[in-house]
């Protein structure tokens, strides 16, 4: 009996965390689609003499393609003379000119034959187009993270959650089969949105199914899904050799993930949302069903959940209309405005100023393999940091530390580069892509806790949304042959001193319960800085007991609410 009751709590872990690894993998499509691998201009023996277009082999390639330090010039052919004399004593270059038959590419690039840049060409003059797709795609996570969120929180958290699912898969299918790299950019631009989506709905109904001691830990773990899907990507690129192939694999993994999401128990619809927008019927029906699938309790917990359940079938008998709330009432708002600015502008730093630091591993890891790796071993790193010190020392200092960190680590490579020795700059600089990444994570993770229910998937797409800006700047600086890299360096160092002074404005989130109205949001204060608030709540997700008390508080003030003669009944 206990197995099984403990069976339902299993599978709405496992649908808490395991879309995360699909989702990582459409994320990290990306990183192999635009890698550009080594390549040099194929030879064009009508640009050379007479006496020289019979060479073959190695021979022929000495004569057309000018040689560089470290291997063959990638953009340029020799130019020849073509007068009659020259051409008799078989003149040497006098000039250098653009390829004229093609590249030769030194494969596989991230484990494929064939990707974006070689489909296309997308090298020399058109190089720019690989940071344009990735602009594209991460504007696409922009959009589909405001817009998800805003549909959070009028149609709910599961129906966005299974909508954007089953919309990434024709659209995830329509990027494998484009003809040309401007239907690449909008089905792409599209797929990224669809993701974006599914990844916002699943953070926040997650995070609203757990109480204070376990809603970092759980989050965490999603975390450490999300870079399982990413070390996924390699091996299933060497399996897959084409890009198409490999966008096709992870397409039809989404498809699955979809077809699997019929059943109720993997993601139930967030209650804390139900209650704080007066559905109470659905809200019952929620609670009845967590409180069905948690096998047997004791008899206070018994009578606990029955009184519950009786009293929120008594409120929902006078058929409340369900409230609403929509984002622009962020805006009226003082407490919950100013906590939004300041973690959307951390999140949008810790984003952004990683490119600062990772621009340092490239000339010391050139291969993709490595590069990539040590990427996501940083964010395992920062991963790990924010599970062992957050729940600890509390959401503010920890996101304080890690800011501190990364501004100062900028800062020094900002100025000191040239003097430092090499492997002070990759050490700097790996400290840099951890503690940047533990502030973007943590920053939205803090956004979704000091945000109220009513508006929480509104706030927190706006916040992502600022993130997904914020990891634009490093392709769009790369537009222009990377001639804004410095001001890029200059601009975020800056704002990681001015992210380090506003942090202190915020509440601590820690052990407290997750605002429900924006009343709660507004009350929220700024307390010492190291001060620990008692725990509260209990887990639905994973606790013994089927229904917390926290909803029986929340019960007990949507009845408040509802008694209120005062209270509006809009829609």
């Amino acid at each position: 009996m206990a197995a099984g009751g403990c069976r339902p709590r299993g599978l709405r872990a496992a649908g808490g965390w395991a879309p995360c690894a699909a989702l990582a993998l459409g994320w990290a499509l990306g990183w192999a689609l635009g890698a550009a691998p080594p390549h040099r201009c194929r030879p064009d023996a009508a640009l050379l003499p007479p006496p020289l277009r019979r060479l073959a082999g190695a021979a022929l390639l000495r004569a057309a393609v000018p040689r560089l330090r470290g291997g063959w010039s990638p953009c340029q052919l020799y130019r020849y003379p073509h007068t009659a004399a020259a051409a008799a004593a078989a003149a040497r270059p006098n000039g250098t000119g653009p390829c004229t038959r093609g590249w030769h590419y030194a494969l596989p690039a991230a484990g494929l034959r064939s990707n974006l840049v070689t489909q296309w060409d997308l090298v020399c003059t058109s190089r720019w187009k690989v940071p344009l797709e990735q602009t594209t795609h991460l504007l696409g996570w922009m959009l589909g993270s405001v817009a998800a969120g805003l549909a959070c929180d009028r149609f709910g958290r599961r129906p966005t959650f299974v909508v954007s699912l089953v919309l990434a898969v024709p659209l995830g299918l329509s990027v494998a089969l484009a003809m040309n790299f401007i239907m690449v950019l909008v089905t792409r631009l599209l797929f990224g949105a669809a993701l974006a989506g599914a990844f916002l709905s699943l953070y926040v109904a997650r995070l609203e199914l757990c109480d204070p001691p376990h809603r970092l830990v759980v989050t965490m773990v999603a975390g450490f899904f999300w870079i399982a899907g990413e070390l996924l990507l390699p091996g299933l690129a060497v399996l897959c050799r084409d890009w198409r192939v490999l966008q096709g694999a992870v397409t039809m993994i989404l498809a699955l993930l979809a077809a699997c999401w019929w059943c109720p128990a993997l993601l139930l619809e967030s209650p804390r949302w139900l209650l704080a927008t007066w559905q109470l019927e659905r809200a019952r029906k929620t609670l009845q069903a967590l409180a069905e699938s948690s096998g047997p309790s004791s008899n206070e917990g018994s009578c606990h959940q029955e009184s519950l359940l009786a009293e929120l079938e008594s409120l929902s008998e006078g058929s409340p209309q369900p409230r609403y709330h929509a984002v622009c009432e962020i805006f009226s708002t003082r407490v919950i405005w100013k906590n939004s600015v300041i973690l959307g502008f951390a999140a949008f730093i810790g984003s952004g100023i990683r490119h600062c630091f990772t621009r340092n591993l490239d000339p010391h890891l050139p291969h993709f393999f490595s590069s990539y790796f040590v990427q996501v071993g940083t964010e395992v790193a920062a991963c790990l940091f924010v599970c062992l010190t957050a729940e600890r020392f509390g959401r503010r200092a920890i996101l304080l530390l890690c800011t501190v960190l990364t501004g100062i680590s900028s800062l020094l490579l900002l100025a000191l580069t040239q003097y430092l020795l090499d492997l002070i700059v990759l050490t700097l600089s790996v400290v840099g892509i951890t503690a940047s990444h533990a502030v973007a994570m943590l920053s939205i993770f803090f956004a979704s806790e000091v945000l109220p229910t009513v508006i929480r998937g509104a706030g927190l797409g706006l916040i992502m949304g600022a993130s997904f800006v914020g990891k634009a700047a490093a392709p769009i600086t790369a537009i222009p042959n990377s001639r804004g890299f410095f001001l890029h360096h200059v601009v975020f160092a800056s704002f990681a001193i001015l992210a380090v002074l506003s942090i202190m404005l915020l509440p601590e989130s820690q052990g407290r319960s997750l605002p429900q109205s924006l009343q709660d949001g507004e009350s929220q204060r700024r307390p010492p800085l190291f001060h620990r608030p008692p725990r509260e709540d209990h887990l639905p997700l994973l606790a013994p007991q089927g229904i917390p008390h926290d909803y029986s508080r929340l019960a007990a003030s949507t009845k408040r609410m509802l008694g209120s003669p005062a209270a509006p009944r809009e829609t």
